[in-house]
C-alpha cells in the first residue's frame, strides 16, 4: 500500500512545512507515503503514478467523519495494488478534466480552504484515519 499526495505549488512558509512533515513522518510509520508538489494545476494528472485510485480534493465532494474517512481509506488501499493518490488543486483548484477523470472526488469541509491549509488537514486526516483503523488513542473517536 502506498498513499501520494500531490499538490500544486510549494509550502514555502517554515511552520506550515514543519507540520506537514511531522504528520508526514508519522503517517510513514504505518504506511509508503509520498508528497509530489507540481509547478501548477495542468500537471496534477501527470504527476499522479501509474495504478493509483485519484481521490481529488474539492469543496463540492463526498465529505465523511473521520472514521467514515479511516473506513473509506480502508477500502480504497484494498483495492488494486492499495496505491491512492489525493490531489490538491491550487488557487483554481483542480482543471475539469483531471477532476473527472478522478475516480472519488472527497471535500474536507464545506468551507473553502487555501490549499496549503488543505494539504496539511488531509495529512493530519490520513494519520487520524490510521490511527483509527489500528484502535489506537491517538483519535479519541468513539
Amino acid at each position: 500500500m502506498r498513499l501520494v499526495v500531490v499538490a500544486v505549488g510549494r509550502i514555502k512558509d517554515k511552520a506550515l512545512r514543519a507540520v506537514i512533515d511531522d504528520y508526514l513522518g508519522r503517517i510513514q510509520h504505518y504506511v509508503r507515503c509520498d508528497e509530489i508538489e507540481t509547478s501548477d494545476a495542468r500537471a496534477l494528472g501527470g504527476a499522479v503514478p501509474k495504478q493509483n485510485l485519484v481521490v481529488a480534493l474539492e469543496v463540492h465532494g463526498e465529505a465523511h467523519s473521520s472514521p467514515a474517512f479511516a473506513k473509506r481509506l480502508e477500502r480504497w488501499t484494498s483495492q488494486g495494488k492499495g496505491n491512492v493518490a489525493f490531489l490538491i488543486g491550487g488557487a483554481d483548484g483542480i482543471p475539469p478534466a483531471v477532476s473527472k477523470s478522478a475516480n472519488v472526488r472527497l471535500s474536507l469541509s464545506p468551507m473553502t480552504l487555501p490549499h496549503r491549509l488543505a494539504r496539511v488537514v488531509l495529512f493530519e486526516q490520513l494519520y487520524r484515519a490510521l490511527t483509527i483503523l489500528r484502535g489506537e488513542p491517538y483519535a479519541r473517536e468513539s
